[in-house]
């Protein structure tokens, strides 16, 4: 299977927070998250995808995995939710779903400012295989 260029990407961010275990078992989903700075995209790639490409702007990938099936294949799933900063601001998350082979990604894209911890709740929705909340909280860093 020929790998995209953003999947590329997508997967390099992954084996980057494999060690970090950044997902989420949801009955029999794995819920899989990385949140980064647009401005690691390649301008090219940013294009490709329509994606904003700069400092104060961040980038939320999620990709859910069926557990119950062999070699964990892709899934598709609802996706919706929100970042709060510690002034209690929020972000509404809109997701917009990608599909490359048998690979899917969920991406939104949100405002960031220097060193500001977001709070994310995602609510999964994967039907009877899973449904549940994600939550985690990152900080951020203005890339100039």
């Amino acid at each position: 299977m020929k790998l995209s260029r953003f999947g590329f990407l997508v997967a390099a961010f992954f084996c980057f927070s494999a060690s970090a275990a950044q997902f989420k078992q949801l009955k029999q989903v794995e819920v899989h998250y990385s949140a980064f700075n647009s401005s690691f995209l390649t301008p090219n790639i940013a294009r490709s995808y329509q994606l904003k490409r700069n400092g104060y702007s961040s980038i939320l990938n999620i990709s859910v995995l069926d557990t119950s099936e062999p070699g964990k294949p892709a899934t598709t799933v609802k996706l919706s939710g929100q970042a709060k900063n510690l002034l209690g601001q929020t972000r509404q998350l809109t997701f917009r779903q990608v599909k490359e082979g048998d690979a899917i990604y969920y991406l939104s894209e949100f405002p960031i400012t220097n060193e500001e911890t977001l709070s994310f709740d995602i609510d999964v929705d994967a039907g009877i295989k899973g449904s549940g909340k994600l939550k985690f909280t990152q900080k951020f860093y203005v890339e100039e």
